[in-house]
Protein backbone atom coordinates (compact mmCIF):
# COMPACT_ATOMS: atom_id res chain seq x y z
CA UNK A 1 0.00 0.00 0.00
CA UNK A 2 1.59 3.65 -1.15
CA UNK A 3 2.61 5.89 2.03
CA UNK A 4 -0.19 8.51 0.89
CA UNK A 5 -2.83 5.43 1.39
CA UNK A 6 -1.61 4.49 5.15
CA UNK A 7 -3.82 6.35 7.74
CA UNK A 8 -2.74 9.22 9.66
CA UNK A 9 0.21 8.66 12.24
CA UNK A 10 -2.05 10.01 15.48
CA UNK A 11 -4.53 7.38 14.73
CA UNK A 12 -2.12 4.25 14.27
CA UNK A 13 -0.63 5.89 17.85
CA UNK A 14 -3.41 6.05 19.30
CA UNK A 15 -4.55 2.46 18.41
CA UNK A 16 -0.44 0.90 19.27
CA UNK A 17 -1.50 1.84 22.64
CA UNK A 18 -5.03 0.56 23.01
CA UNK A 19 -3.64 -2.48 21.40
CA UNK A 20 -0.80 -2.32 24.28
CA UNK A 21 -2.57 -1.38 27.26
CA UNK A 22 -6.15 -2.60 26.88
CA UNK A 23 -8.06 -0.09 28.06
CA UNK A 24 -8.93 3.35 26.76
CA UNK A 25 -8.22 5.04 29.77
CA UNK A 26 -4.85 3.62 30.16
CA UNK A 27 -4.15 3.92 26.90
CA UNK A 28 -4.46 7.55 27.33
CA UNK A 29 -1.81 7.54 30.00
CA UNK A 30 0.17 6.37 28.00
CA UNK A 31 0.03 8.69 25.46
CA UNK A 32 -0.41 11.69 27.86
CA UNK A 33 -3.57 12.48 26.92
CA UNK A 34 -7.65 12.21 27.81
CA UNK A 35 -9.34 9.01 27.21
CA UNK A 36 -11.74 11.06 24.92
CA UNK A 37 -8.87 11.51 22.63
CA UNK A 38 -8.11 8.20 22.82
CA UNK A 39 -11.48 7.45 21.55
CA UNK A 40 -11.87 9.99 19.13
CA UNK A 41 -8.54 9.25 17.20
CA UNK A 42 -9.55 5.06 17.30
CA UNK A 43 -13.42 5.97 15.28
CA UNK A 44 -11.63 8.06 12.95
CA UNK A 45 -9.51 5.08 12.24
CA UNK A 46 -12.17 2.75 12.28
CA UNK A 47 -13.91 5.31 9.54
CA UNK A 48 -10.31 5.64 7.32
CA UNK A 49 -10.40 2.09 6.58
CA UNK A 50 -14.11 1.01 6.79
CA UNK A 51 -13.79 -1.86 9.41
CA UNK A 52 -14.81 -2.08 12.70
CA UNK A 53 -11.52 -2.52 15.23
CA UNK A 54 -12.77 -2.86 18.78
CA UNK A 55 -16.21 -3.98 20.28
CA UNK A 56 -17.91 -1.48 23.36
CA UNK A 57 -19.56 -2.75 25.77
CA UNK A 58 -20.47 0.13 28.10
CA UNK A 59 -16.94 1.33 29.32
CA UNK A 60 -15.00 -1.54 28.02
CA UNK A 61 -13.42 -2.22 24.87
CA UNK A 62 -11.87 -5.26 23.46
CA UNK A 63 -9.91 -5.81 19.76
CA UNK A 64 -12.19 -7.62 16.85
CA UNK A 65 -9.81 -10.07 14.85
CA UNK A 66 -9.12 -7.23 12.59
CA UNK A 67 -8.23 -5.43 15.47
CA UNK A 68 -5.74 -7.61 16.32
CA UNK A 69 -4.55 -8.40 13.55
CA UNK A 70 -4.02 -4.27 12.67
CA UNK A 71 -2.87 -4.17 16.73
CA UNK A 72 0.15 -6.67 16.21
CA UNK A 73 1.22 -5.21 13.32
CA UNK A 74 1.06 -1.83 14.50
CA UNK A 75 3.12 -2.27 17.25
CA UNK A 76 5.34 -4.20 16.17
CA UNK A 77 6.08 -1.40 13.37
CA UNK A 78 6.75 1.16 16.62
CA UNK A 79 8.73 -1.25 18.25
CA UNK A 80 10.61 -1.22 14.89
CA UNK A 81 10.97 2.43 14.70
CA UNK A 82 11.70 3.26 18.41
CA UNK A 83 14.65 0.79 18.18
CA UNK A 84 15.60 2.15 14.76
CA UNK A 85 15.62 5.89 16.63
CA UNK A 86 17.39 4.26 19.67
CA UNK A 87 20.32 3.18 17.67
CA UNK A 88 20.78 6.21 15.33
CA UNK A 89 20.87 9.23 17.78
CA UNK A 90 22.29 6.85 20.55
CA UNK A 91 20.47 7.57 23.39
CA UNK A 92 21.68 4.66 25.21
CA UNK A 93 24.37 6.40 27.40
CA UNK A 94 26.91 3.73 26.78
CA UNK A 95 27.71 4.78 23.00
CA UNK A 96 30.82 6.01 22.94
CA UNK A 97 31.20 9.92 22.02
CA UNK A 98 33.00 10.02 18.39
CA UNK A 99 35.09 13.16 18.40
CA UNK A 100 36.91 13.42 15.04
CA UNK A 101 40.00 16.04 14.42
CA UNK A 102 43.51 16.52 12.89
CA UNK A 103 46.07 14.44 13.96
CA UNK A 104 48.47 17.73 14.51
CA UNK A 105 45.52 19.20 17.11
CA UNK A 106 44.71 15.63 18.76
CA UNK A 107 48.36 15.12 19.64
CA UNK A 108 49.18 18.33 20.69
CA UNK A 109 46.44 20.07 22.46
CA UNK A 110 43.34 17.41 22.85
CA UNK A 111 45.29 14.74 24.05
CA UNK A 112 47.39 16.31 26.96
CA UNK A 113 44.18 17.52 28.31
CA UNK A 114 41.81 14.41 28.18
CA UNK A 115 42.93 13.19 31.71
CA UNK A 116 40.92 15.89 32.71
CA UNK A 117 38.02 15.42 31.08
CA UNK A 118 38.08 11.59 32.17
CA UNK A 119 38.75 12.82 35.64
CA UNK A 120 35.46 14.94 35.66
CA UNK A 121 33.16 12.63 33.44
CA UNK A 122 34.74 9.14 34.27
CA UNK A 123 31.47 7.70 32.76
CA UNK A 124 31.63 9.52 29.36
CA UNK A 125 33.15 6.90 26.96
CA UNK A 126 35.46 8.67 24.18
CA UNK A 127 36.39 7.51 20.63
CA UNK A 128 39.04 9.35 18.84
CA UNK A 129 39.44 9.62 14.92
CA UNK A 130 42.78 11.89 14.22
CA UNK A 131 42.85 12.35 10.60
CA UNK A 132 42.84 14.95 8.08
CA UNK A 133 39.94 14.32 6.51
CA UNK A 134 36.72 15.97 6.77
CA UNK A 135 34.24 13.53 8.43
CA UNK A 136 30.41 13.54 8.20
CA UNK A 137 28.52 14.28 11.19
CA UNK A 138 25.62 12.14 11.13
CA UNK A 139 23.14 10.24 13.54
CA UNK A 140 24.65 6.95 14.83
CA UNK A 141 28.35 7.85 13.60
CA UNK A 142 30.45 11.28 14.57
CA UNK A 143 28.84 13.51 17.10
CA UNK A 144 31.54 16.16 17.68
CA UNK A 145 34.55 17.52 14.84
CA UNK A 146 37.02 19.75 15.71
CA UNK A 147 38.44 21.76 12.43
CA UNK A 148 40.59 24.56 11.18
CA UNK A 149 39.08 27.21 9.66
CA UNK A 150 36.81 30.13 9.09
CA UNK A 151 33.81 28.38 10.79
CA UNK A 152 31.69 29.51 8.04
CA UNK A 153 31.15 25.35 6.67
CA UNK A 154 27.08 25.03 5.82
CA UNK A 155 25.32 22.80 7.36
CA UNK A 156 26.80 22.63 10.56
CA UNK A 157 26.61 24.38 13.96
CA UNK A 158 30.19 25.82 14.20
CA UNK A 159 31.61 27.80 18.05
CA UNK A 160 35.50 29.16 18.15
CA UNK A 161 37.16 27.01 20.44
CA UNK A 162 40.81 28.50 19.92
CA UNK A 163 41.48 31.59 17.90
CA UNK A 164 45.20 31.32 16.11
CA UNK A 165 47.36 32.81 13.76
CA UNK A 166 48.90 30.12 11.00
CA UNK A 167 52.85 30.58 11.34
CA UNK A 168 56.01 29.69 9.47
CA UNK A 169 58.47 28.25 11.97
CA UNK A 170 61.28 26.31 11.70
CA UNK A 171 64.38 25.31 14.82
CA UNK A 172 66.99 27.96 14.92
CA UNK A 173 69.65 25.09 13.72
CA UNK A 174 67.80 24.58 10.38
CA UNK A 175 68.40 28.38 9.60
CA UNK A 176 71.79 28.38 10.81
CA UNK A 177 71.95 31.87 10.50
CA UNK A 178 70.48 32.26 7.38
CA UNK A 179 68.71 36.11 7.30
CA UNK A 180 64.95 35.09 6.60
CA UNK A 181 62.93 38.68 5.11
CA UNK A 182 60.58 37.06 2.48
CA UNK A 183 59.27 34.07 1.28
CA UNK A 184 62.07 33.29 -1.36
CA UNK A 185 64.93 32.91 1.49
CA UNK A 186 62.96 29.78 2.37
CA UNK A 187 63.04 27.91 -0.93
CA UNK A 188 66.34 25.91 -0.67
CA UNK A 189 65.51 24.78 2.74
CA UNK A 190 62.80 21.22 3.37
CA UNK A 191 59.17 21.96 4.32
CA UNK A 192 57.24 19.97 6.07
CA UNK A 193 53.61 19.57 5.41
CA UNK A 194 51.06 17.53 7.06
CA UNK A 195 49.41 14.43 4.92
CA UNK A 196 45.69 15.87 3.47
CA UNK A 197 46.81 19.33 3.56
CA UNK A 198 47.93 21.88 1.80
CA UNK A 199 48.90 25.10 4.19
CA UNK A 200 52.51 25.26 2.65
CA UNK A 201 51.44 25.72 -1.01
CA UNK A 202 48.99 28.30 -0.15
CA UNK A 203 51.28 30.42 2.05
CA UNK A 204 53.98 30.15 -0.41
CA UNK A 205 51.35 30.73 -3.76
CA UNK A 206 50.09 33.89 -0.97
CA UNK A 207 53.72 35.19 -0.83
CA UNK A 208 54.11 35.43 -4.83
CA UNK A 209 55.93 31.82 -4.92
CA UNK A 210 54.09 29.99 -7.95
CA UNK A 211 57.59 27.96 -8.46
CA UNK A 212 56.57 24.37 -8.21
CA UNK A 213 59.09 22.91 -4.46
CA UNK A 214 57.32 19.77 -4.05
CA UNK A 215 60.59 17.90 -3.92
CA UNK A 216 61.26 19.90 -1.24
CA UNK A 217 58.44 18.47 0.50
CA UNK A 218 58.44 16.23 3.40
CA UNK A 219 54.92 14.81 3.54
CA UNK A 220 54.28 13.54 7.63
CA UNK A 221 51.29 12.93 9.72
CA UNK A 222 50.21 15.62 11.64
CA UNK A 223 51.19 14.31 14.93
CA UNK A 224 55.03 14.12 13.65
CA UNK A 225 55.27 16.98 12.12
CA UNK A 226 56.04 19.38 15.12
CA UNK A 227 58.72 16.72 16.67
CA UNK A 228 60.58 16.82 13.29
CA UNK A 229 60.26 20.40 12.59
CA UNK A 230 62.03 21.11 16.62
CA UNK A 231 64.28 18.70 15.43
CA UNK A 232 65.16 20.76 12.18
CA UNK A 233 64.31 18.72 9.52
CA UNK A 234 61.98 20.88 8.11
CA UNK A 235 60.23 24.56 8.01
CA UNK A 236 56.65 24.20 8.67
CA UNK A 237 53.49 25.96 8.60
CA UNK A 238 51.61 25.60 11.90
CA UNK A 239 48.51 26.90 14.34
CA UNK A 240 50.15 29.14 16.60
CA UNK A 241 48.22 27.85 19.85
CA UNK A 242 50.36 24.56 19.28
CA UNK A 243 53.73 25.87 19.58
CA UNK A 244 53.63 28.81 21.99
CA UNK A 245 55.78 26.99 24.31
CA UNK A 246 58.15 26.17 21.89
CA UNK A 247 58.34 29.77 20.69
CA UNK A 248 59.20 30.97 24.12
CA UNK A 249 61.80 28.10 24.68
CA UNK A 250 63.24 29.53 21.78
CA UNK A 251 63.37 25.75 20.08
CA UNK A 252 60.74 27.24 17.18
CA UNK A 253 61.31 30.81 15.55
CA UNK A 254 58.28 32.19 14.05
CA UNK A 255 59.35 33.85 10.44
CA UNK A 256 56.23 35.03 9.18
CA UNK A 257 52.47 35.32 10.14
CA UNK A 258 49.51 35.37 7.84
CA UNK A 259 48.36 38.41 9.09
CA UNK A 260 45.15 39.09 11.19
CA UNK A 261 43.24 36.40 13.01
CA UNK A 262 40.32 35.23 10.91
CA UNK A 263 40.41 31.57 11.77
CA UNK A 264 40.77 28.89 14.29
CA UNK A 265 40.01 25.73 15.59
CA UNK A 266 36.33 25.36 15.63
CA UNK A 267 33.66 22.91 17.79
CA UNK A 268 31.52 21.46 14.85
CA UNK A 269 28.22 19.49 15.51
CA UNK A 270 24.94 18.92 13.87
CA UNK A 271 22.08 21.64 13.97
CA UNK A 272 20.03 20.19 17.13
CA UNK A 273 20.30 19.31 20.52
CA UNK A 274 23.39 16.98 21.84
CA UNK A 275 23.50 13.28 23.10
CA UNK A 276 23.95 13.74 26.77
CA UNK A 277 27.52 12.31 26.55
CA UNK A 278 28.49 14.63 23.60
CA UNK A 279 27.23 17.66 25.84
CA UNK A 280 29.45 17.10 28.62
CA UNK A 281 32.28 16.64 25.90
CA UNK A 282 31.37 20.06 24.38
CA UNK A 283 30.96 21.80 27.76
CA UNK A 284 34.10 20.72 28.67
CA UNK A 285 35.83 21.75 25.79
CA UNK A 286 34.26 25.21 26.00
CA UNK A 287 35.77 25.65 29.49
CA UNK A 288 39.53 25.84 27.25
CA UNK A 289 38.27 28.19 25.11
CA UNK A 290 41.31 30.64 24.22
CA UNK A 291 41.61 33.90 23.05
CA UNK A 292 43.61 34.93 19.77
CA UNK A 293 47.28 33.52 20.01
Amino acid sequence: MPLRDLPPPAMLRAFAALAEAGSITAAGEALGVTHAAISQQIRALESHLGVALVQRDGRSVRLTEAGEELGAAVSGGFALIGDAVTRITGQGEGRPVQITTTPMFAAHWLMPRLAGFRERFPEVELMLNPSPQLATLSPGGVDIAIRHGKGDWPGVVTEMLIASEYVIVAAPELLAGRKIGRAEDLLELPWLQEFGTNEVDEWLKSQGVTEARAKLHSHLPGNFLLDAARRGEGVAATTRALIEEDIEAGTLTVLFNRGPVAEGYHIVTRPGPLRPPAAKFVKWLRAHKTAAA
